[in-house]
């Protein structure tokens, strides 16, 4: 089931990040529902990512379900049969730039923590904390162990302290929030900015290198990842938990507004998502925005069913079925082409190349993959599953404009789905 579980409407957004708090998720407050969204939460873009009934959305770090977790009167509880390793859920869906809120409230000596950029793969990776950031939820005055700053409430812990801590009683609900804009990192707990950083900094790099995750090397690198909540061993419960993605939604989940179709390869939407699918011409097509960009950051998510030959076209213009422009490479693994290389259509080809050694460790066939482009003046950066692909400076590049453009690749018997496709301009 998509995590991003679909509100009545859909609202294209772009969304303006500072210091101050936006219109506010559900504060922990009996005069709204839980579970619920406001109208000015739709309007802002907030969707639900807990639907308050099931564990949909949800699965434990390495396993395809969620164990150890159980959903009771609107809540989400971890029953507290984890540790330090094993018991941690993760969102089925991946998130770049986002913003999430959610309420909590913890048992007696309780001890958890809310992730995000968490990479999923068990053979190089243990824990959720390997590869993400944490926002510290602990009983910062009954815990058995002494506890230090880093270690308290709020705090990105092990990393940057929390500036207060305005907690409620154990046993009471909390209101946290974490704001995720590039390397800008805020955290909120119950109305009151706690943690402000900026990640990847030289600054940042000193305070991991000095810490205990200096052991840790992918620790904080990705932009990319799963959300995570964490069973460490005591009882903790989640509810009203909530998302939007940092930016203007360009696919509304229900039909091709603001989208042309270019050629006769099918393009339609089913269950939420796009797909693109080879027909009887089994030539090339494209989905093409109607509205131009320039500088922007472009993410969303792709799964290859059959085949996958495909890209991601950028500063594109359109006769026919011939473009001009730029693609960010979507193939399958291993067939030489390298999804995330950059590809300059009727021109000088291949302008930075994936290796099939690193598509292979990085691109998930049969699975959803994140992407995300970035596109500022001559520069072109490319993310796969939270990993840098490639990163290009190009003048011909800095000097044009255009579309955004999917592609579906000639042959035939390509079937790719798309989902999540959000930009931001720069």
């Amino acid at each position: 089931m998509n995590l991003l579980l679909k509100t009545t409407a859909f609202i294209l957004i772009s969304f303006l990040t500072s210091c101050t708090a936006p219109p506010p998720a559900n504060q922990t407050t009996d005069s709204i529902p839980p579970n619920t969204l406001t109208d000015a939460e739709i309007q802002a873009g907030w969707q639900l990512l807990f639907d308050g009934k099931t564990t949909d959305g949800w699965h434990t770090y390495g396993k395809e379900t969620a164990t150890g977790w159980e959903v009771k009167n609107g809540e989400l509880i971890a029953l507290g049969k984890g540790g330090d390793i094993g018991g941690d859920i993760v969102s089925d869906e991946q998130f770049s730039d986002v913003e999430w809120s959610l309420e909590w409230k913890l048992s007696p000596e309780g001890n958890s923590g809310l992730f995000y950029h968490v990479q999923e793969d068990t053979s190089q990776y243990g824990a959720v904390y390997y590869t993400g950031p944490e926002y510290q939820l602990i009983d910062d005055d009954h815990f058995p162990e002494p506890l230090q700053d880093w270690q308290k409430t709020g705090a990105n812990y092990a990393m940057h302290l929390a500036t207060s801590r305005p907690t409620n009683p154990i046993g009471e609900w909390n209101h946290s929030r974490i704001l995720v804009d590039g390397g800008h990192v805020e955290h909120w707990l119950n109305g009151t900015k706690i943690v402000d950083f900026e990640a990847w900094t030289p600054e940042w790099q000193q305070r991991k290198d000095t810490s205990k995750w200096k052991d840790y090397p992918d620790y904080g690198r990705f932009r990319a990842g799963r959300l995570a909540l964490q069973d460490h061993g005591n009882q903790i419960w989640f509810r009203s938990i909530k998302g939007r993605r940092l930016g203007r939604s360009l696919f509304n989940g229900v039909d091709l507004t603001g989208w042309e179709v270019y050629g006769t390869e099918k393009w339609y939407v089913n269950a939420g998502e796009l797909i693109c699918e080879s027909g009887p011409d089994s030539a090339y097509g494209y989905l093409a925005t109607v509205d131009s960009f320039k500088n922007f950051e472009l993410e969303l998510e792709f799964l290859q069913e059959a085949n996958g030959n495909s890209g991601v076209f950028f500063r594109s213009s359109i006769e026919g079925t011939k473009i001009t422009g730029w693609q960010a490479e979507v193939a399958p693994a291993g067939d030489g082409n390298g999804t995330g290389g950059i590809y300059e259509s009727y021109g000088r080809g291949w302008l930075a190349e994936v290796s099939a050694e690193k598509e292979l460790a990085i691109l998930r066939m049969g699975q959803w993959n994140h992407m995300k482009i970035r596109v500022v003046g001559d520069d072109v950066t490319t993310w796969l599953n939270g990993h840098e692909m490639i990163h290009l400076s190009d003048a011909k590049i800095g000097a044009a404009n255009g579309q955004i453009a999917l592609q579906i690749h000639d042959g035939g018997g390509i079937k790719v789905r798309w989902r999540n496709i959000y930009v931001r301009r720069l």
